[in-house]
């Protein structure tokens, strides 16, 4: 599932090719996505101006002069700009046609993203409710301690929930939390206001390194055949179970939280 750093490399890639440009054409294929696509997309679309491409959370959105498209690109989906006449794939759903003669094209075989229309993104319900993205100011250790007292929960389920904080997903939370030394299965409500400054850190570094990494593939983003060349990532302990930890070089283990696998060293991570 592309997560808020592939996300974010995809927003950088199509934005220079769409932000300026009239939409000349729309073209919906098939709108059963998550939730369907609105029957007048067309007809909101045609004739405006993308004036922005931005980004909330895992959700882009398509600025225009009389709202905004919300994309999600689900756990499959991806965004390309196709600048020749390429025929659509099977799992093409939708195009928009840009008057520089570019094609903004979203595929999904899993059919699970969504293109929505909001007159006003921010106060849209998918929207409203998420938390701070972890690269803004508004993102700090003190904010994650106080939202954390009294709280039962595993710190890991804490910083991967979307009303705390945006865009920490499986993988980003193993490796900030390693270089935290935070044990996944501390809970929230015990940990102290230092060590919620060293995760905030943890996360804001390895979300950054991400996107970073990430910029190599922007030129995959025009007439690419397949899905975005997201970027072959350093991670210090997802995926390594059972390899030495980058630190002590005690064996890391896994266990499984919420169905997904989290990968911790037992002398490094309190």
């Amino acid at each position: 599932m592309p997560e808020l750093p592939e996300v974010e490399t995809t927003r950088r890639g199509i934005a220079p090719h769409c932000e300026g440009q009239t939409i000349t054409g729309v073209t919906v294929r098939n709108p059963s996505l998550r939730w369907p696509v609105p029957e007048d997309l067309a007809q909101r679309l045609e004739g405006q101006v993308i004036r922005t491409v931005d980004r909330r959370a895992k959700y882009l959105f398509l600025n225009l002069d009389g709202g905004t498209v919300i994309v999600h690109l689900g756990m499959s989906g991806s965004l390309r700009i196709i600048a020749d006449d390429s025929p659509p794939m099977t799992h093409d759903h939708i195009d928009l046609q840009l008057q520089s003669g570019a094609t903004l094209r979203f595929n999904d075989p899993r059919r699970f993203g969504c293109w929505l229309w909001a007159d006003r993104a921010t106060e849209h319900p998918l929207i409203a409710s998420l938390g701070p993205e972890p690269l803004s100011p508004e993102f700090n250790g003190g904010l994650l301690f106080r939202a954390s007292r009294g709280k039962q929960t595993p710190v890991k389920s804490f910083i991967m929930d979307n009303h705390v904080v945006v865009g920490v997903g499986n993988i980003y939370a193993n490796e900030a939390l390693f270089k935290a030394g935070i044990h996944p299965r501390r809970k929230a409500g015990r940990i102290s206001a230092d060590r919620y400054h060293r995760l905030a850190e943890a996360i804001r570094e390895t979300l950054s390194a991400a996107i970073l990494m990430g910029g190599t593939t922007l030129r995959d983003f025009v007439n690419s055949d397949g899905k975005p060349g997201y970027f072959a990532q350093s991670l210090l302990v997802y995926g390594r179970t059972g390899q030495p930890c980058p630190d002590c070089e005690r064996p890391l283990k896994e266990i499984r939280m919420n169905n997904r696998a989290t990968v911790y060293c037992s002398r490094c991570q309190r």
